[in-house]
């Protein structure tokens, strides 16, 4: 009997210790989650931290975004606005002070030609322009007596004839004057020339100078190419995949590799139709401000902006990543503040789409701007 009583107190002691334990367990179990989850969601600073730090707090904004994917092309100006400015007589160059990258205005003479041809072409015009006014003479006067019967019918029209041929001869002179830039009407004996004058026949920039002064050209030489930049555009090569993203009329901000930070605003023109065999397809955009150093053949970087959306943003600073997944920081109180979790959307010019995972209403809420990593840290180093 005294030996089953010894047994029964040591299992009671037992039960009774195994008991104590576990509430003890099962207590600080309990302690570590609730401490847990303030280290992990709320921190607490006194004064002196909150100085230290510098926080900035803001409301969240509700602000049109739009994201962006990167292409890439070069300048290009369609052919009606690439003039190749040629003498179509020949001679030589005399003198011209164009250089690449200067603008012409129309009508500005950019080149003095010379040759001797110039000089018989207005021999012959003057010679056949002089024979006109005799034969015209001699016509008016053949119809006269033709009219009274004092000559034949053939005599008049021989008359006729020699008239009809030589006004046929003076207007091709004068067509072959004008196009080499000399005015058949102010052209007298004391007025030739061996010399005459190219003249821009647009409003542009020189693209190309291809001759030097002294030089013999022949009528099928290229001496200038000139471009009209009304018409100047740049020419992307956009992938099968984000053709989808593109429309008429979207803005597009492109760069050379030469200077990157200086944007080009433009804006699509005219989207291709058909895929190259690497699977992309042209999209023409058209400069805002044409810039006169952006000569045809410059390869260019571009973004192209997406179809803006209204969201509720934040500046970039204020969305902290740990372990994989976006946080900001919302002040609930002077110096305590909520980690809450977050999904991003797209990013544009310093701001970011989000929404927070279990609150909808973010009216009232107030978010910290600047500072919001060195939150972070302190969260991590209480965890720990």
């Amino acid at each position: 009997m005294k030996t089953r009583s010894i047994i029964c107190n040591h299992s009671l002691f037992f039960l009774l210790a195994m008991f104590l334990f576990s509430c003890h367990s099962g207590n600080k179990q309990a302690n570590a989650v609730t401490t847990e989850n303030v280290n992990e969601h709320l921190i607490q600073l006194d004064s002196a931290q909150l100085k230290h730090i510098d926080l900035s707090i803001a409301t969240a904004q509700n602000k049109e975004l739009s994201s962006s994917f990167k292409v890439s092309g070069t300048v290009d100006v369609p052919p009606q606005n690439m003039i190749s400015v040629s003498m179509p007589l020949g001679g030589y160059l005399k003198s011209t002070q164009l250089l690449p990258g200067m603008h012409v205005k129309k009508g500005e003479i950019i080149a003095e030609m010379e040759d001797q041809q110039y000089i018989q072409l207005q021999q012959d015009y003057l010679i056949a322009q002089s024979k006109l006014n005799l034969l015209e003479l001699d016509f008016q006067r053949q119809q006269a007596l033709n009219q009274s019967k004092a000559i034949s019918d053939k005599v008049f029209q021989i008359a006729l004839n020699d008239y009809e041929t030589q006004k046929i001869t003076c207007q091709s002179l004068s067509e072959k004057l004008k196009l080499v830039g000399i005015n058949p009407i102010k052209l007298n004996a004391g007025a030739i020339s061996k010399s005459v004058f190219l003249k821009s026949p647009i409003d542009g920039f020189v693209s190309k100078v291809n001759v030097n002064i002294g030089k013999y050209v022949s009528p099928t030489e290229v001496l200038f190419e000139l471009v009209n930049p009304t018409d100047i555009h740049l020419s992307l090569n956009v992938f099968e995949s984000d053709l989808s993203k593109v429309f008429i009329g979207q803005k597009v901000y492109a760069y050379t590799n030469n200077n990157p930070n200086k944007r080009y605003l433009c804006k699509v023109i005219l989207i291709g139709k058909d895929l190259s065999n690497e699977r992309f397809t042209t999209v023409h955009c058209h400069f805002e401000e044409y810039d006169k150093l952006l000569s045809p053949g410059t390869y260019m970087n571009a973004e192209m902006q997406t179809n803006p959306e209204m969201a509720m943003v934040l500046p970039e600073t204020a969305f902290v990543q740990y372990a994989n997944k976006n946080y900001v920081f919302v002040e609930q109180a002077k110096g305590i503040f909520e980690m809450l979790e977050v999904d991003l959307g797209i990013t544009a010019n310093g701001f970011t789409a989000f929404k927070l995972k279990n609150t909808a209403n973010l009216a009232n809420l107030k978010f910290v701007i600047n500072g919001a990593f060195n939150l972070m840290m302190i969260a991590k180093n209480k965890e720990e």
